[in-house]
């Protein structure tokens, strides 16, 4: 286990002296453990199977949610998360739940493995719901809001328990498939509408070995690619690969082994930038904070190389450094809170008011941003903050905890935790590019909470 994992803990409860936690960062630099990773990616809220969807320029992560009081699966909802760098990921809260679902009996869970792809300008987020089947929801951008054009399930067959994990794929002449299914792999050719189908619900004959749930369907050159969560338990990442859409399949190894670690997997696969990748999750915040197996996930990635015959080169267990950074963040350019590369402490949550902010904010938590490019110099900050209580204040370092600090901002009291102001303050000049610790600093309690943030290459006051 990570040493980043038991530090998050224990400064969220006990919420340690911002000296001793740099005394501790330095020491574990000195012995040589890594205290900052990248996965999983997302710490804010337990995350699972991982939907990503390229879309002008930008990765869109649908994902499901785990309650933080789940032992068993406990899924009301689904959460997206967007990154142009593929390290630093701004949340964007729920985008949609049961209740868009109106005639299903239980809105309470099952809300499982989404998927969302884009035809003609149009949104469609296809949602098992376990025991309800898959119904779809369209939306007019890729943040929502999303409908029920249907008022029923896309898919309604005799075992609606098994209709699960849809994937959706649209091949080069325009005909769409979704694939779906546990234990068994099943399929249909959807309409151009995306919300109806042709012909029968095919049972694929001869499934994919050791496939068990968890399909997604890619195609690469002229590679069609299905992986899928495989030989449970504990489930790695299997695939096979085809000619067409439809079959036969020809299995090929898989793309991840199972570990101990994790009980349950599930794919998502994309290229980006020139790159490919590969989500899933384990459950390595869960084991930070317990030894005992509950499902609360986090999604990971990593990078994902093909060889020159398209087959695709094994990759370790989830790393804790990810994947590597494509390019770097704008300081100048105001920067949502939410968007983060790691954290520890902190919360977000969504209102109709500012959409998603940074909230929960204690004594010692803090936030980082990677390879943030102050470029010839960067002379003042600014944030967007709301307080009911004493306040606080941000203390701006990089490139680690115990980095250089740049400055510090105050944040007074604005009399409600809805009552945002800007608030500035002068740094030293910075040059080049860095990692960016926002680390949070006052007395015992939720200090503000921190909408927005941004540098300039003035001195403002």
């Amino acid at each position: 286990m990570g040493a980043q994992f038991k530090l998050k803990i224990q400064m969220k409860n006990s919420k340690f002296n911002i000296l001793a936690v740099v005394a501790i960062i330095s020491l574990i630099s000195l012995i040589g453990m890594r205290c900052f990773a990248d996965n999983p990616i997302i710490q804010t809220k337990f995350t699972a199977d991982p939907g990503p969807m390229v879309y002008n320029d930008t990765v869109f992560l649908y994902t499901s949610h785990d309650e933080d009081d789940a032992t068993g699966f406990k899924m009301k909802n689904w959460m997206l998360y967007t990154s142009t760098d593929m390290v630093n990921w701004t949340d964007h809260g729920i985008i949609a739940s049961l209740n868009d679902f109106k005639w299903i009996k239980n809105v309470d869970n099952g809300a499982w493995a989404p998927q969302c792809v884009e035809r003609n300008g149009k949104f469609y987020f296809y949602c098992p719901m376990h025991g309800n089947g898959i119904g779809v929801l369209v939306g007019d951008s890729p943040y929502g809001p999303f409908k029920d054009p249907l008022g029923k399930r896309l898919i309604d067959t005799d075992h609606l328990w098994n209709d699960i994990d849809p994937t959706v794929f649209i091949d080069d002449d325009g005909q769409a498939y979704l694939y779906w299914g546990n234990p068994d792999l099943y399929y249909v050719k959807l309409n151009k509408d995306m919300i109806s189908y042709s012909g029968e619900v095919i049972k694929v004959d001869t499934k994919p070995d050791n496939y068990q749930e968890g399909p997604w369907f890619w195609k690469r050159k002229d590679h069609y690619y299905l992986s899928y969560a495989s030989t449970c338990c504990p489930e790695g990442i299997g695939y096979v690969m085809s000619e067409t859409p439809t079959g036969p399949w020809v299995h090929k190894g898989d793309i991840m082994d199972g570990d101990k670690r994790s009980s349950g997997n599930h794919p998502g696969v994309i290229d980006y930038k020139g790159n490919s990748y590969a989500f899933g999750f384990n459950y390595a915040i869960n084991f930070s904070q317990t030894k005992t197996h509950r499902e609360r996930r986090s999604i990971c990635v990593e990078e994902m190389t093909y060889n020159p015959d398209g087959t695709i080169q094994k990759l370790p267990w989830w790393t804790e450094t990810g994947a590597s950074q494509i390019g770097t963040l704008n300081p100048y350019l105001r920067n949502e809170a939410e968007c983060i590369a790691w954290e520890s402490g902190v919360e977000t949550e969504k209102n109709d008011l500012k959409g998603v902010y940074v909230t929960d904010i204690d004594n010692a938590d803090y936030i980082k941003v990677k390879g943030v490019n102050f470029g010839k110099g960067a002379k003042s900050f600014e944030a967007s903050v709301a307080s009911a209580s004493q306040g606080g204040a941000i203390e701006i370092h990089t490139d680690s905890l115990s980095g250089p600090l740049l400055g510090t901002c105050m944040v007074a009291s604005t009399g409600d935790w809805q009552k945002w102001i800007t608030k500035r303050c002068t740094i030293s000049k910075t040059k080049g590019i860095h990692d960016l610790y926002f680390i949070f600093i006052g007395s015992k309690g939720k200090m503000f909470n921190f909408d927005w943030w941004k540098f300039s290459t003035k001195n403002k006051k």
